[in-house]
């Protein structure tokens, strides 16, 4: 029994999948017109849909608001009982229907069209009244869903999901919403926690640090001393101009490198280096992409005035 459930469980998935990805090769100029629009509506995006449909409908909502582009769900059938009034003609309205025959859609057809909204499809069929409609259609067509009735609605709502979610992305990366764009509207949870470097950051007298005349001996005190598994190495106006790890130091012993050898000559010249003014979920970022788990930290004068390590980050909870 258990093995059948795995891979029914299996199954369901690789189907979904396998939809997505062939809905992926058919993006085409409708999809690039609809982003088009969203980026230049001068009102605010209206997602509607009923029943599987509305709930994705909703969370594209969510997800179009969290990334800078007011969006609001309305039920088609509060609509037809006074919601209509939110809807200007400066708005975009975007129903999901996979049939596009969806009765408390269609209803409202001829009403948002007289208000003058433009309309967005996202539907299964190319050949229903939703797609006809339209000013814009997208196709959210599957050839199987994953329920085994073939009667639940599976694969379609995931790849609808999925469009959506391309949609607010696509806005979002030609509107250049960047990091502090976004915590701005997550305010609640920890990424929206606008926490600078400077905050957190260890400071300078803990930072482990070395002159450039030192040798790999004075690097190995320093780094025990201070306990962070490295050691910046400044010049004479505290600008840093290597980092040496205990990775370094490994590796050196291992090719029997005198402990006497100057620190110049080994050190990882061009560390990279954040401003103390930079977000810490930049820093999270850049550890992730770098594969790096510490940084030395600058002035505007380039000076070293601390470090900010991966520990540092659990400690604010950035993580």
């Amino acid at each position: 029994m258990s093995s059948k459930r795995i891979k029914l469980a299996q199954d369901v998935l690789t189907i979904e999948a396998n939809e997505i990805l062939k809905a992926s090769s058919k993006i085409a100029n409708e999809f690039s017109e609809a982003v088009e629009s969203i980026i230049h509506c001068k009102g605010r995006i209206i997602l509607s849909g009923i029943g599987k449909s509305g709930h994705i409908a909703g969370k594209i909502a969510s997800t179009l608001s969290s990334t800078g582009t007011p969006s609001f769900f309305m039920h088609p059938g509060e609509a037809s009982h006074g919601d209509l009034g939110m809807i200007t003609d400066k708005d975009i309205v975007i129903f999901l229907s996979n049939s596009g025959e969806s009765q408390e859609l269609i209803v409202l057809l001829p009403l948002i069209k007289r208000i003058g909204a433009k309309i967005i499809s996202i539907t299964g069929d190319t050949n229903s009244t939703l797609f006809t409609e339209s000013n814009i259609h997208i196709s959210s067509s599957v050839t199987k869903e994953a329920c085994p009735l073939g009667l639940a609605p599976t694969a379609s709502t995931s790849l609808m999901l999925a469009l959506g979610d391309a949609l607010a992305i696509c806005v979002l990366n030609e509107r250049n919403f960047d990091t502090e764009d976004f915590v701005r509207s997550h305010p609640g949870g920890s990424l929206g926690k606008i926490v600078h470097i400077e905050d957190i950051m260890i400071n300078l007298g803990s930072t482990p640090r070395i002159s450039l005349e030192s040798s790999i001996e004075d690097a190995i005190k320093e780094i025990t001393t201070k306990k962070l598994g490295f050691t910046a190495v400044v010049d004479n106006q505290n600008i840093p101009k290597g980092i040496f790890t205990d990775g370094d130091l490994r590796r050196l012993l291992l090719n029997h490198t005198s402990l006497e050898t100057p620190i110049s000559k080994v050190l990882k010249k061009k560390p990279i280096t954040l401003s103390k003014k930079q977000m810490a979920i930049e820093a999270l970022k850049i550890m992730e992409k770098q594969k790096i788990t510490s940084f030395l930290i600058i002035e505007k004068d380039k000076s070293l005035v601390g470090s900010l390590t991966l520990q540092s980050l659990f400690k604010a909870k950035i993580l």
